[in-house]
Order: structure tokens, then sequence, then C-alpha cells
């Protein structure tokens, strides 16, 4: 309920009547100022006017006013700057470590607004506001979704950030490593982290014009060559022999574990050896080098990264969409490039939309999701926002709790 009333303050969903602070002084919200989500007082560098007289300084939030002791704000010199305390209920006059009383506030909570949030709290719906988004105006509506498209390219561009620090600045073994954690759709994804993590790619590279090689380098350290798996054109016999020339050519490390590769629950297209030997072909071709998608210029060409791996015009979209778009993104993150950031944007926007659960809900309520820019915006609110119910945060929980 707290939270709520934060909302309160910091969107001024105050009662039309005056203002008036327990000592009978008028206050003027001129701005409630910049909320604080760490410690600290609540709202920093608030502007009001008391009377006549305008008052620079921090404002503190709480349902009692005796939640100021509770939480030791008293013995705290963090809080000293305090020019107005907000309660619901002033069962108690707050004092500052340095032995002043702060001016208290006393207001209602509105009661249509503590209505809705109710609503929000405690339905089971999803998306819980699903009854106003269809009476949301477009422009509204979209320009929430540019923002939360943001959220989530520097979200995932953040993973990539991080996984490129690891390796030491090592951006071609990052967005391999990427590529290869995507490649498996989900089930398997630590599993090929773990195993491209190993993959010499000196030592591939070496070979890269060789492409048989190549996929006995990948599935030796796979620990997958077995005759028992089968694939077109694959020959296991002749690739054990040439992984074990490559393993004592180039000292390769252990494989990882035969037994950590998940086939049960697995669509057979998605059997890890079938995608380590799409994967060889992709790395064979040069073509998904980061050196190379970083000169792409449209779809089109983005495609033909992924032609040699033989896969299914979704499935291309959806490596597209979470490996390929995020790994643009925080490549121009990395060398401060907005043009870079705002082609894989613009390239994002040009991919049809992904076609799952959430985007079905959204466009059940009338919704419009028009590419994968859309689609990916819509994640990121049912994840970060949604899932968490944190409509407080969201603009379309904002346009519920106002109506």
């Amino acid at each position: 309920m707290e939270k709520l009333l934060h909302y309160v303050w910091k969107h001024r969903i105050l009662p039309f009547k005056t203002l008036l602070t327990l000592d009978k002084r008028k206050v003027e919200v001129i701005d409630p100022g910049t909320y604080n989500p760490h410690q600290g007082p609540d709202f920093f560098n608030a502007k009001i006017k008391l009377n006549d007289t305008l008052w620079a300084g921090n404002v503190e939030v709480h349902l009692k006013a005796s939640d100021w002791f509770r939480h030791n704000h008293h013995l705290d010199a963090a809080y000293n700057n305090t020019i107005l305390h907000v309660v619901l209920d002033a069962d108690k006059e707050a004092q500052t470590q340095d032995g002043r009383s702060p001016v208290t506030l006393q207001i209602d909570m509105p009661q249509e607004l503590l209505l809705h949030y109710r609503e929000l709290s405690t339905t089971d719906d999803y998306p819980r506001c699903h009854r106003i988004v269809p009476h949301i105006p477009a422009l509204k509506a979209h320009s929430w979704m540019d923002a939360l498209l943001v959220e989530r390219l520097q979200n995932r561009s953040g993973k990539v950030l991080e996984r490129a620090k690891r390796m030491n600045g090592d951006w071609e073994k990052a967005a391999f490593v990427t590529l290869s954690r995507n490649f498996g759709f989900g089930l398997n994804g630590d599993v090929y982290e773990m195993w491209a993590n190993r993959i010499p790619l000196q030592a591939a590279a070496k070979h890269r014009d060789n492409l048989f090689q190549v996929q006995a380098l990948f599935m030796g350290m796979a620990n997958l060559i077995d005759p028992k798996l089968e694939a077109e054109g694959w020959d296991a016999g002749k690739a054990e022999k040439e992984y074990a020339f490559l393993a004592h050519k180039f000292r390769l490390p252990d494989p990882i574990p035969r037994q950590l590769w998940k086939f049960m629950r697995t669509r057979p297209s998605n059997f890890p050896h079938l995608r380590i030997l799409q994967l060889a072909r992709i790395y064979s071709s040069g073509k998904a080098l980061l050196h190379n998608l970083l000169e792409v210029s449209d779809i089109k060409e983005l495609h033909a990264c992924l032609l040699e791996a033989s896969l299914s015009a979704s499935s291309r979209n959806l490596i597209l969409i979470n490996t390929v778009i995020p790994l643009l993104y925080a490549y121009g993150m990395h060398t401060q490039d907005q043009r870079l950031m705002d082609k894989a944007t613009c390239l994002l926007a040009q991919l049809p939309p992904e076609n799952n659960y959430i985007i079905r809900q959204w466009r059940g309520c009338g919704l419009t999701v028009a590419s994968a820019a859309d689609s990916q915006a819509l994640i990121q609110l049912k994840r970060e926002y949604c899932d968490r119910a944190d409509c407080l945060r969201c603009r379309f929980g904002y346009e519920y709790l106002k109506q």
C-alpha cells in the first residue's frame, strides 16, 4: 500500500480541496521531486509552497507517521533535509536526527484509485489491464512499447557485454558463444554455452575452409560422435578419426560430458547433434562472424548469414531476434555507436512478430502487434512488469488507475 501512496504523491493524484498541513499551513506542490528507489528519503529535490514560502528539499512518505521511528529515520542524518512528511495516518509527530520536526501533510487515498489498484493486484487475468487496453490511444500505447523495446534490448545486450568482458574483450568469441547458446532454442542453452566456451576458435579458424574438419572438431568437443546419432552426409566413423587427429594436433581440452545433453522433450529437428552440425556450417561459411554481421544493411542480408544452416524461415527469424539483433545492439553500446544501435532497432522492426502465448493474449485485447519490435516490447512488459504485478510503473497500469 505504501507503494500506492508513493504513486499518489509522484503523480500528484491529490484531492481538489486545499491541502493543509497539521499546523494549518496551505500546501502547493510545485514539483513532487525525483523518486528514490534506494536508501534515503523517498523523493529528492522536491519543491513545495507552504503558504507563500517556497521550500526545496526531500519528501518522505509513510502510511503511518509512526513508521518514521519504526524505520529509524530519527537516527539517520540522511533525513535531516526532509521538508515534508506525507502520511495517511498522522498518529505521531516525526523528529529528525538533528532534533527538528518535519512539516506533516495528512492526505486521503482516492477511493476510485484504491478500488482500481485492488482490481489490478488481485485479478488472475492476463493482462491484468485488459479492460482498458482497447481504449488506450495508439500513440500512447506505442510510445510505451518503444520505451519497453529499449529496455529489452539494453537488458539482453547487458548479458552480451558481460560475456565479452569475461572473455577479455574477445567479441568474436562472445558472438560465437551467444549464437551457440540460443541455437538450441531453450532446453540445452546452458550446455551449448559450456560447449562453445571450450571450442578453441583459433584452432577452428585454421580449418574453416574444410567443413568436415570443423564438424569433427565441434562434434568431438560436444562428445556427440556416435554412429547411433545419424545425420544426412555425416560419417561418424570418419569423424572420430579426424577428431582424434585434431585433438592431438591442437592439444584440445576434454569434451563436455555426454550426459549433459538433453534429447527428451526435444523436437527431432532440435536434437543437439543436428544443431551443432548446423553451427559448424554457419561457422565454416564465415558469414555469421561478428565482423561480417556488423556490415549487413537489411533483413535479406541477415537471413543470408544463416542460410548455410538450412533452417526454416521461422527458426532463422528467432535466431535473428534473440541473438543477432542483441549482438549488434550490444556492440553499438560497447563502441558508443548510436548508428549501430539504431540499425539493430530498425532491423528488428523489419522482422515479423513472434507468435506465442504472450503475443496472442495482447492481440486478444485489441493491441496491434506488427513486428518483432512490438513483440519483444510486449515480452519485456510481461516479464518485468506483469509477472511482478508492478502495475504502478507501467503506463498501461497508469491508464487503468486513472480511469
